[in-house]
């Protein structure tokens, strides 16, 4: 199964939207060809301009086919990331895209802060933290900027609006898994 054919959908659904009449991605078409691509499965779609984070946006549970979370997340991360101005034709050529395709999150059972720590694994875990109303997560490679522990958690605390000692509290902590798909572009 060649996941790279993700990367293919998610540009085609971006320039779609600079296309002079809409001229919709034929999923049936895609589908026939990659099967699994109607199969529910969640991922965020990354867009990154000279290695700087240029929008993020993605589903953290499977609720959709494929091909369509895909098509939504590539062109909310290009257009309605609200850390960012849309995407603009001109920088079109100037983005990499990646793709994680997420596990199922699983719920860390956890004591105290010590037993989270030894319970969640740097670099491969993403987290998702909950308290009341308050959500954030941080994929894996979010590790590659914090690798600290307590450094990943202060900031995945302030994310999802809470102060940056929100541990302390006890919050609901989620896991899981993603496989990082990406193509370097051809300079």
């Amino acid at each position: 199964m060649d996941k790279k054919v993700l990367l293919d959908i998610a540009l085609k659904a971006i320039e779609e939207e600079f296309a002079d009449e809409q001229q919709c991605i034929d999923k049936s078409k895609w589908i026939a060809q990659y099967p699994w691509l109607q199969k529910e499965g969640a991922v965020f779609v990354t867009l990154n301009e000279n290695h700087r984070l240029r929008g993020c946006i993605g589903s953290i549970i499977a609720h959709r086919p494929l091909i369509e979370d895909v098509i939504h997340n590539a062109k909310a991360a290009a257009f309605g990331d609200p850390r960012f101005s849309s995407l603009r034709e001109e920088e079109l050529d100037k983005i990499d895209i990646e793709i994680s395709l997420l596990t199922a999150p699983q719920e860390v059972m956890y004591a105290n802060k010590e037993s989270l720590r030894q319970s969640i694994r740097p670099g491969i875990d993403g987290v998702i933290l909950k308290q009341g109303h308050y959500q954030a997560t941080y994929l894996p490679s979010v590790w590659e900027q914090l690798p600290r522990f307590d450094d990943f958690f202060a900031s995945l605390c302030q994310k999802a609006g809470l102060s940056g000692n929100c541990l302390d509290a006890h919050p609901v902590i989620y896991r899981y898994q993603a496989e990082k798909i990406a193509r370097d572009r051809q300079n």
